[in-house]
């Protein structure tokens, strides 16, 4: 299984690394492999943020997922992305941006990083959102019950995450973004722009992928008392059919969790460029050659939609029960830590370090919980044993 789940991603690593050493030589393929590490590290948490939302598609939507979805992800966002983002911003057009980007990188850096508070500030909005959005709900499972049980409380007022989201863009905007690092001067309309795109793309998207999601659940219940009452019907007017009815409400229950995986590969799309973002800008430490950070950019994405589908088919999300939780807070300081880069440098070393040690200590609070619910299980298995030698 791992072998199958992670072929491509092994096959696409050879490719890669190899076309890297004719291309660019030895320094090159170092390099590719040094974003490769950084890409990985970077997004590993967004690995099991993504197998949570993967998990509700079928086979075939992981496969979309896998194919589609790297071709996004890797010329997309790590290729297409930067350039569309320069010509925007210096307000040029697309073809004299993939020039400058060839032949002039140190001012296609410049311009990159001059864009770094918008694209800042859209991110972190929308990563801040799904932090939000998850820490506000009441949830079976508690990983810091002292903190997500008052959280989870106040969460039942409506909007609550909307209204802390703007409140934490306002202040970045009146703060941080007042004097720049990234291009000097006052960022603060730019943020404020910026942030609000962020936080209404995640309001659209994610409102439309929940819309269909509750047609399906809708559907699904209707097709199962529809096939109990077509089925009785049936028996009674003699009618021994197959389907009938039912067949008819499967066809509608598939048109819409058509829709409702769409939605849902559109969010998951929107998510990878959130996290994609500080692995994009960090890279111009590394490289500012287009090329070189697409293909490193690109082998380390592709481990990460590998181990998403790895989480989804071993099922670990349900096994180790803190881990989403570790995640999503790995997703708030990857937020604040987006909002402080808008002024501050902050190594792209410390940013991986807090998702891999946060989805760490989730993981082990994980073990620990399953190790105790076992050791009680046993202990009411022996207790009935003892009582009857008694």
């Amino acid at each position: 299984m791992l072998l199958k789940t992670f072929g491509w991603s092994f096959a696409v690593t050879a490719a890669g690394l190899a076309l890297a050493g004719v291309l660019w030589g030895w320094q090159g393929l170092a390099i590719v492999g040094i974003l490769s590490i950084l890409e990985i590290s970077v997004s590993f948490d967004n690995a099991v943020i993504n197998a949570g939302i993967l998990r509700k598609m079928n086979a075939f939507w992981q496969k979309i997922f896998l194919t589609i979805g790297i071709l996004i992800a890797v010329f997309g966002m790590r290729l297409v992305f930067p350039v569309v983002i320069v010509a925007i911003t210096a307000k040029i057009g697309p073809i004299e941006a993939v020039d400058l980007a060839i032949n002039d990188k140190t001012q296609y850096e410049h311009l990159v990083t001059t864009a770094h508070p918008a694209i800042a500030a859209f991110g972190g909005m929308f990563l801040l959102m799904i932090f939000l959005d998850f820490i506000f709900e009441e949830r079976e499972h508690k990983w810091l019950g002292w903190l997500e049980r008052p959280l989870a409380k106040m969460g039942k007022l409506d909007m609550l995450s909307v209204i802390v989201a703007l409140v934490v863009l306002m202040v970045t905007a009146m703060t941080v973004a007042t004097d720049v690092a990234h291009g000097g001067g006052d960022k603060s309309a730019t943020v404020l722009l910026s942030g609000v795109a962020g936080l209404l793309t995640y309001l659209v998207v994610g409102g439309i992928s929940g819309y269909f999601e509750d047609k399906l659940e809708e559907a699904e219940e209707d097709e199962g008392e529809a096939g109990e009452d077509g089925g009785t019907a049936a028996k009674a007017a003699g009618d021994e059919r197959p389907g009938g009815a039912k067949q008819r409400g499967a066809v509608s229950g598939v048109g819409l969790a058509g829709k409702a995986a769409f939605f849902l590969f559109l969010y998951l799309e929107v998510i990878d460029a959130s996290f994609s973002f500080d692995g994009v800008i960090g890279a111009f430490a590394i490289t500012n050659d287009i090329f070189e950070m697409a293909l490193g950019l690109g082998i380390g994405a592709m481990y990460i939609r590998s181990l998403t589908v790895f989480l989804v088919r071993r099922g670990t999300l349900d096994d180790y029960v803190y881990l989403e939780h570790g995640a999503h807070y790995a997703i708030g300081a990857l937020a604040v830590i987006l909002l402080a880069t808008i002024k501050y440098e902050i190594s792209e070393v410390i940013t991986g370090l807090v998702g891999v040690v946060l989805i760490g200590l989730s993981f082990w609070s994980s073990v620990r919980k399953n190790r105790r619910d076992g050791k009680l299980a046993e202990d009411s298995k022996a207790k009935p044993e003892v009582a009857s030698g008694v």
